[in-house]
């Protein structure tokens, strides 16, 4: 892009941020060595379960045979979103957790990416004074996406979390609320639950101490439920989805098999929904109808909470337990590993104290022995003092079979035991 004259905006849109630095890598690697059989633990992609795609073709089907199909996919809608959806979201929030939502509380956006974007640049940067207004992310490590939802990297601001050893090889990452300062320098919170990538699930009393300090401020809390319930419910422990008046609670519908089809929905009060529909509406007029379309009919018939707790929780919570149970039959238990508790989401994270390497190094060793991971220092954007931890963790997609698990397991057991051993490390 050397030739071309770009924006200050422009050059920050540009950037190969965070993760997909990495899945570059991976896929060169991928593409130049296929001989190879790699352990590939580093894929942020849902599987395509086969209940879960019988699931869409039987609503295609229905979809392709209905009088409604010209008119879903022939014509542009409203930018708030196709209503049945919109609909249906009303309805089952409004009976699982009682919210007492109406359709001005929803609006539907193409991923929930572009609602994270839109949200980012709607209550952070410069004010019309000219005060820089900070994007929070109140506890990392958390989703690598958020550092490229700001136009401008000042904008991110994040604080260290505490660290909770919860047993020899296992700790959970908690905010440091005490910490946490929101004053009219703060533009928006965002942060994700269950977390993307170390499977962190905030407590429900964390949440409502994060919204009620931001409520006297007057600063929306963007609640990213990638993971959560009712669907994908991708949670392996008790978790009630928060809302109030200032928080803009997010759902995707990518976990669900729907990554194609770019659905994300924005639950908030109206005033919110308001100014985020215009927002959308100068940006892309609307979301894919399609893909609403199916997701409604799910929604209405139950089957999509059902897949969700039945099938998708369930199979991801069993890959989980196979690695973690890997972990500890396979890893040296001389050297302090660390395996975040699991509460969520599609990943595990791990943590190896006073790593006499870095990540990306971590990483490089890894691969030449044939495992593939994405290195943890993509996931801190915005925390800018330094802390050694960043550089000692790695991120593992549980999409990678059972036996790939395994193998993946006794690959960095082997590597990590070389790694501490070579520079004389040792911890009981």
């Amino acid at each position: 892009m050397s030739n071309v004259q770009l924006s200050k905006t422009g050059l920050k849109m540009s950037e190969l941020t965070g993760v997909r630095s990495i899945m570059k890598d991976i896929k060169e690697t991928n593409e130049t060595d296929k001989p190879r059989d790699y352990v590939n633990v580093s894929a942020g992609n849902p599987l395509v379960l086969p209940e879960v795609e019988a699931l869409w073709r039987k609503y295609a089907h229905e979809l392709l045979d209905g009088q409604e199909f010209g008119e879903i996919i022939g014509r542009y809608g409203s930018s708030q979103g196709y209503e049945p959806f919109i609909d249906a979201i009303v309805h089952w929030f409004n009976a699982e957790y009682g919210w007492n939502l109406t359709k001005h509380n929803v609006l539907v956006t193409p991923g929930s990416q572009s609602l994270y974007f839109m949200a980012a640049n709607a209550f952070s940067g410069p004010d019309e004074a000219g005060n820089q207004r900070s994007l929070v992310l109140p506890l990392c490590p958390d989703y690598t996406g958020y550092g490229g939802v700001v136009l401008s990297k000042d904008v991110l601001k994040t604080y260290k979390p505490t660290l909770d050893i919860k047993a020899r090889h296992r700790f959970k990452y908690r905010p440091d609320i005490e910490k946490l300062t929101i004053d009219k320098s703060v533009g928006a919170v965002l942060f994700s639950r269950p977390c993307n990538p170390s499977g962190n699930l905030m407590t429900e009393q964390e949440v409502d101490r994060i919204v009620a300090m931001c409520a006297e401020q007057d600063v929306p809390v963007i609640i990213d439920s990638a993971y959560a319930p009712p669907f994908p419910d991708m949670v392996f422990t008790d978790m009630t989805p928060v809302w109030g008046e200032n928080v803009i609670h997010c759902v995707s519908l990518s976990k669900v098999g729907l990554p194609g089809e770019r659905i994300g929905v924005a639950i908030a009060s109206e005033k919110y929904i308001q100014l985020l529909e215009a927002f959308q509406s100068n940006m892309n007029i609307h979301s894919s109808r399609f893909g609403q379309a199916l997701a409604a009919r799910a929604i209405m018939s139950g089957e999509l909470a059902e897949v969700s707790t039945n099938v998708i929780k369930t199979f991801y919570h069993k890959r989980f337990l196979i690695w973690e149970s890997a972990l500890d039959r396979l890893m040296p238990d001389d050297v302090p590993w660390h395996l975040h508790v699991g509460e969520g989401s599609i990943f595990a994270w791990m943590w190896f104290k006073d790593l006499p390497i870095s990540d990306a190094e971590l990483y490089v060793e890894l691969k030449q022995e044939g495992m593939i991971v994405v290195p943890g220092s993509t996931f801190f954007s915005g925390l800018n003092e330094p802390w050694s931890h960043i550089k000692e963790c790695i991120r593992i997609s549980l999409t990678a079979s059972e036996e790939e698990l395994e193998r993946g397991v006794a690959i960095l057991a082997k590597v990590i035991a070389r790694v501490y051993q070579r520079a004389g490390i040792t911890t009981r």
